[in-house]
């Protein structure tokens, strides 16, 4: 199970407030972090931060570590006259998930209210079937008319989040919460820097977070064009589908790291794969093959410059881009331990050369 310091490293990062294009208390929280463990830190003008964890090796390489900072919302786009508002969304719902919820509206101040998105009693539904796209709905913050909306200072452009608290379940078997998906993999990170933070390394490491992987993994481009590295490894939370009990189906809660052999945006490297899976057998680490139709910060950073070596680390959750997401505290750990000895090994360069 995890310790008490990481459990609350994930219930920090995950209920802060960071849909995409408004990241910046999750970089303040990351930056604060890196500083206390002593590295520096760097930033690109989208608002990805990254820290470096410099060798002594003279020219040495550079490997980054990076996951995402932003968590699925919507953006205002019309206050109707009776003070609700309607939106678009920043990045992928499932329209089925989302009547009824709590959500957060963070205005251009910085100030916050809290209301939900307008859901219909059965009974006025009756003989319908029609499933409401987001940008029907209606998201009410109790505001009486369109004046008193504005003089709260909601505007056009303001962003959104479902809320979705931080919940141990099981005796820490399992943990429910928004945001998973990506703040798991910023946890991570941190907690890789603490592992290695005395250990020297035949290279230089860069951890950070990237902004915008919702919409586009747009700051995957800009902060791998700022650090340039020869290695990218990125760590992310893909969806389980074995709610139903099925083991046929891909990705299974407890059954480790997800060995991503190809998705919507990237055809994995062979030697890059072929070394994870050999890492985490020699580790002891759980494992598992994956495919997606989807995609990662990946899929942009392998193809700068004149292509980078880039690998996944990813695990899954059931319900990512919900504020219910469900994820297994064991795959967690793994992945740490995984994670950890792979960087290891890979300054060794035993069995992987930069």
């Amino acid at each position: 199970m995890l310790n008490k310091e990481e459990l609350k490293t994930l219930e920090e990062l995950t209920q802060l407030y960071g849909p995409s294009g408004d990241e910046q208390l999750v970089k303040e929280y990351l930056k604060d972090r890196y500083q206390e463990l002593g590295f520096e830190t760097l930033e690109d003008n989208l608002g990805s931060v990254v820290c470096v964890k410099k060798s002594k090796k003279e020219n040495a390489k550079k490997v980054l570590l990076l996951a995402h900072m932003d968590e699925v919302g919507f953006m205002v786009c019309k206050i109707l006259e009776n003070g609700a508002v309607m939106v678009l969304p920043l990045g992928g719902h499932n329209n089925q998930a989302l009547l009824s919820n709590r959500v957060l509206l963070k205005t251009q101040k910085g100030d916050y209210y809290k209301g939900l998105i307008n859901a219909l009693p059965p009974h006025l539904l009756q003989g319908k079937d029609y499933i409401t796209q987001v940008g029907e709905m209606i998201f009410d913050f109790g505001f009486t008319s369109k004046k008193e909306a504005m003089d709260a200072g909601v505007r056009i452009g303001d962003s959104l989040i479902c809320e979705g608290p931080f919940v141990v379940l099981n005796e820490g078997k399992r943990l429910l919460s928004k945001a998973f998906d990506d703040r798991l993999g910023l946890a991570l990170g941190l907690e890789v820097l603490k592992e290695l933070k005395d250990v020297e390394l035949d290279f230089d490491l860069y951890v950070g977070g990237s902004v915008q992987e919702e919409v586009g993994c747009r700051g995957a481009l800009t902060s791998s064009y700022m650090v340039h590295p020869d290695l990218a490894i990125v760590v992310d939370c893909s969806p389980a589908r074995d709610s139903s009990g099925n083991k046929s189906e891909l990705g299974q809660l407890g059954e480790g790291v997800l060995i991503r052999v190809t998705d919507g945006s990237m055809i994995a490297f062979r030697d890059l794969i072929a070394y994870q899976v050999d890492c985490l057998e020699r580790a002891e680490v759980k494992y598992q093959y994956f495919f997606s139709p989807g995609g990662t910060d990946a899929g942009n950073i392998h193809k700068q410059f004149d292509g980078i070596k880039t690998l996944t680390f990813c695990l899954c959750a059931r319900n990512i881009h919900t504020p219910s997401t469900l994820l297994d505290a064991e795959d967690y750990l793994s992945a740490k331990k995984g994670l950890v000895f792979m960087l290891k090994d890979l300054s060794e360069g035993k069995h992987y050369k930069l």
